[in-house]
C-alpha cells in the first residue's frame, strides 16, 4: 500500500512555546493527527523524504552505563531522577538531548552520550573505556510525538564502585540516589515491573535492564 504523503500545506501549528510545539498534521481534509514536539515545522519527521528519514539524527540519547571493577561482578548504573510529568523520582539511565553543535560533528549521539554520562554520573568515558551505539534511532511514541532517542552503551572500568557524582547535573535536573545493579538485581526489577521502592519506570529503563541481562553488551569488544 502506498503511504499517504504530508506537505507543508497540511501542517497547522496549534501551540508555540519555548520548549514545545503542537502541530495538527492533516494528511487529507478532515483527518487530524496531533504531534507534540520540540522541533519547528520545518523539522517535522512527517515532512521528510525517505532519504531524509533514513539519514536523520535523533533528538536525544539514552545511555546504558555498565561499570566494571576487577574481581567484581559488572553493575548497571541507574539513577533516581525526578521526572516532572510523573511527579516522581523514577529509576532512569543517563540521558539527554543532542545539542545543535553536536550535529555538526561526527557521531553526534556518542558525543552527547559522553557528555550526559559525565554530567549525570561524574564518570568520564576515557579512551580505554568502550562506548558504542546500540540503536541509532527509536521513536518514543509515534502516536503522539515524533521525538526520537538513540541508545548508547558505555562500559567503564573503575578501581572501585565509588565515585558516582551528580554534581554536574544542570538546569532543572534533580537526582535522589542511584542503583548499581547486578544481573540478578536487574532481573528482579524486570520481573517486578517496579524499582526497589515500588515505583514504575520508563521504557528506556526497561531497555537498559534487558540489554544488561541479555549479555549482548559482552558481544561488543
Amino acid at each position: 500500500m502506498e503511504k499517504p504523503r504530508l506537505t507543508m500545506d497540511g501542517v497547522e501549528q496549534l501551540l508555540t512555546t519555548r520548549f514545545l510545539n503542537v502541530f495538527d498534521l492533516q494528511y487529507e481534509p478532515g483527518k487530524h493527527y496531533y504531534n507534540a514536539t520540540r522541533g519547528k515545522a520545518e523539522d517535522l519527521v512527517a515532512l521528510k523524504s525517505d532519504d531524509e528519514f533514513q539519514a536523520m539524527t535523533p533528538d536525544a540519547v539514552s545511555c546504558f552505563v555498565i561499570v566494571e571493577v576487577r574481581g567484581e561482578e559488572p553493575r548497571l548504573l541507574l539513577s533516581y531522577e525526578f521526572r516532572y510529568p510523573a511527579g516522581q523520582f523514577l529509576l532512569s539511565p543517563p540521558a539527554g538531548l543532542i545539542d545543535p553543535e553536536d550535529r555538526e560533528k561526527e557521531e553526534p549521539a556518542l558525543l552527547a552520550a559522553k557528555r550526559e554520562i559525565f554530567e549525570e554520573t561524574g564518570l568520564p568515558v576515557r579512551d580505554t573505556d568502550r562506548i558504542w551505539l546500540v540503536n541509532p534511532l527509536l521513536f518514543s511514541s509515534p502516536g503522539m510525538t515524533d521525538e526520537s532517542n538513540a541508545l548508547a552503551c558505555a562500559v567503564i572500568s573503575m578501581d572501585s564502585f565509588d565515585g558516582v557524582d551528580r554534581s554536574g547535573a544542570v538546569g532543572t535536573e534533580l537526582f535522589s540516589g542511584y542503583e548499581l545493579c547486578t544481573e540478578e538485581d536487574a532481573r528482579r526489577i524486570l520481573r517486578a515491573g517496579r524499582d526497589a521502592n515500588g515505583r514504575f519506570y520508563s521504557v528506556y529503563t526497561w531497555c537498559a535492564l534487558m540489554y544488561f541481562v541479555s549479555g549482548m553488551w559482552k558481544e561488543h569488544t
